[in-house]
């Protein structure tokens, strides 16, 4: 049967191990120089669902609204005759023509068709995914003309102001 450890032997692996916390904690954290003016920087989020823009400039970061108003953008849009709606209108018109409507777009990139994963998510789309060479693309009509489109083409569709 091995010995147990004694008091002070337990009380020497805390000390050192506390020892070791402060002199982590004590050691100086970088930093980035806040003296250095970048001037006026764009920030981008696209998201899945929603996507915005950011500008900070002055110290401050403002979100910019778009055409609505909105701080936020919805990721979708809609690919009718004669015009292609984006984020909010795209949204609202949704019931008028589902099947030429395309949202989560981000969530094909980088994918392959045979997925499983994107499988599931194609399930609840009312817009159609083919299979092109192993990739998956979103098929849509386009002025009249049926189009297939890699999902990064989709979101280069949203305005980012």
């Amino acid at each position: 049967m091995a010995a147990r450890p004694s008091r002070s032997y337990a009380a020497s692996v805390v000390f050192i191990l506390l020892a070791v916390i402060a002199a982590i904690c004590l050691v100086p954290v970088a930093r980035a120089d806040d003296d250095k003016n970048y001037g006026t920087v764009i920030g981008i989020d696209l998201g899945t669902t929603y996507s915005c823009v950011g500008v900070h400039r002055g110290g401050r970061v403002e979100i910019i609204a778009n055409d609505q108003g909105n701080r936020i953008t919805p990721s979708w849009v809609q690919f009718g005759d004669d015009e292609r709606l984006i984020g909010d209108a795209a949204k609202a018109a949704f019931h008028t023509s589902p099947s030429q409507t395309v949202f989560d777009a981000k969530r094909l990139i980088g994918r392959k068709f045979e997925d499983p994963e994107l499988k599931r998510d194609m399930k609840h789309w009312p817009f159609k995914v083919v299979n092109k060479g192993g990739k998956p693309m979103i098929q849509v009509k386009n002025k009249s003309e049926l189009k297939d489109f890699v999902s990064f083409i989709i979101i280069n569709f949203i305005p980012i102001f």
